[in-house]
């Protein structure tokens, strides 16, 4: 099967803010557990359990946070599957950053148009379970109804190259015809 192209991600500043939430509206992840029963989002068993671990924090000051969403093709990878190490690390040269543990729940919260079908991989420090298993969070929308759920988060998951992966879009990204006129005038 034939793939549409995608088009190359060269820098994070070339990639326009998908969506931008807000975080720090909760005192901490029981209230934000609690909000996502109050509006009957559906948390599976993998990320309420992250959601419960003292590694799931929440920022105590608000802030925006512009939020991106790529996928390993159009970072570049020609595979049908790549690694989350891999993704992670080809993001993070583009500049993009990781986002928050609390990004997941809280686009959960602030997401409700969500298209069924749409699973959304949050790019964020995987947060082991009580039985030490890597998870990551997923925002989804598989048709019967919203939810957030967790998934494999170690390094070698695989991840499929036309799979979203949401990133943090930061105000510092250059962008890459600007990294290309600086790089000229590096010294060799």
């Amino acid at each position: 099967m034939a793939r549409a192209p995608h088009a190359l991600v060269r820098s994070a500043a070339d990639v326009p803010a998908w969506k931008t939430i807000t975080l720090g509206t909760f005192a901490n992840s029981f209230a934000l557990r609690n909000a996502l029963d109050a509006v009957g989002c559906n948390v599976g068993g993998l990320a309420a359990e992250i959601l419960a671990r003292p590694a799931f924090v929440v920022t105590s000051t608000k802030n925006d946070v512009r939020l991106v969403t790529v996928s390993a093709a159009e970072l570049g990878f020609t595979t049908d599957s790549v690694t989350l190490a891999a993704i992670y690390a080809r993001a993070i040269e583009l500049g993009f950053e990781l986002a928050a543990p609390e990004t997941g729940p809280q686009l959960r919260l602030q997401y409700f148009d969500q298209p069924i079908g749409e699973f959304l991989i949050i790019g964020m420090e995987p947060i082991k379970t009580w039985s030490g298993e890597l998870v990551i969070l997923n925002v989804a929308n598989g048709g019967a109804g919203l939810i957030l759920i967790g998934q494999d988060g170690k390094a070698d998951a695989e991840i499929s190259a036309t799979s979203r992966v949401v990133f943090v879009r930061s105000d510092e990204a250059v962008p890459a015809d600007q990294l290309e006129k600086a790089a000229a005038f590096m010294p060799p």
